[in-house]
């Protein structure tokens, strides 16, 4: 039988704060692995960060490249895996995908979270078919058409800035009466000559042969309900944690987030977690991007104790 590597940190996710974990763990001196099944989380999907301090505008898929390089730069291992078991044995954590194994004397779960599904006729049938989660990634296909884009917080006024300036006619479709995102964002879609705001109303259908052709709609004040043809929908109402794979090994609130100290420690000695996925009240990339940095810190710490080794903290004072 092969060898199972071993490390000093196994990291789940690469998005901020996973990333950024990873480059703390790695100048702390610390074997590190970051497993993943995708870049950058939902940070890769913004079009356009214009909130991450120092940086101006950036594109989000960008800046995590950065993340990524810059981690790897100082020695984290990246491997692009779906880890399918995590498996506490005494001291050590043994992490499993479909090929390989692999054991790490600490845990950073960082994966983030899962977009939600509206839950409509039509929905599942026409994934990849004109029903879309990520305005970055397919947005481009839709230049010239019309779209619907549907949700009311950042991630749904964000993926429509984007698609104003992609498609033809964007609608961006709320069920509550007004936007929970930023008022700058809201002003730009205000402003915009491509874009029809339909507020109080439901998707409770999306409809089309081979790809979507048109959805049904309700105003939940009227109950009037229309029609509108269009060429793709954009779901963009929120995010699940999906943290079955951790329901033994960590505690996780009513949401299935896993539950941390303000030092990013989970109820497992050993196992922290950093980000969306956790039970923080902000998910924004620049507060995962410091979550990550301190799970690393904390896991560091948590090593050298075990080790016997007294720790400084940032401002010199030994714990």
């Amino acid at each position: 039988m092969a060898s199972v590597e071993k490390y000093d940190c196994i990291i789940i996710g690469a998005g901020a704060a996973g990333l950024t974990a990873a480059l703390y763990a790695t100048r702390r001196t610390l074997k590190v692995i970051v497993i993943t099944k995708d870049l950058g989380g939902q940070a890769s999907l913004a079009g356009t960060v214009e909130n991450y301090p120092g940086l101006g505008k950036e594109n989000g898929l960008e800046m995590m490249e950065k993340f990524k390089k810059q981690a790897e730069d100082y020695g984290a291992e990246i491997i692009f895996k779906e880890v399918e078991e995590i498996e506490k044995t005494k001291d050590q954590f043994t992490v499993k995908t479909r090929e390989e194994e692999f054991i790490g004397k600490t845990i950073i779960l960082a994966f983030g979270l899962t977009p939600k599904d509206l839950g409509v006729p039509g929905e599942s049938e026409l994934k990849n078919k004109g029903v879309s989660y990520c305005a970055t990634c397919d947005g481009p296909l839709f230049k010239g058409k019309t779209v619907a884009v549907v949700g009311g917080g950042s991630s749904a006024l964000d993926a429509a800035e984007l698609l104003t300036k992609i498609a033809k006619k964007v609608y961006i479709i709320h069920r509550k009466d007004a936007f929970t995102g930023e008022n700058v964002v809201i002003n730009k879609l205000k402003e915009s000559a491509n874009i029809e705001i339909l507020l109080n109303t439901e998707i409770t259908e999306i409809k089309g042969d081979k790809k979507v052709e048109s959805i049904n709609i309700t105003n939940s004040q009227t109950n009037e309900e229309d029609k509108i043809e269009c060429d793709g929908v954009f779901v963009e109402v929120g995010y699940i944690a999906k943290t079955a794979i951790v329901k033994d090994l960590v505690e996780r609130n009513e949401r299935k987030q896993i539950k941390i100290s303000r030092d990013c420690e989970t109820s497992c000695p050993g196992v922290f977690a950093a980000g969306d996925v956790t039970d923080i009240t902000y998910k924004q990339i620049v507060i995962s991007a410091g979550e990550g940095a301190k799970a690393a810190l904390q896991a560091y710490k948590y090593l050298q104790q075990k080790s016997g080794n007294r720790v400084g903290v940032d401002w010199g004072k030994s714990t």
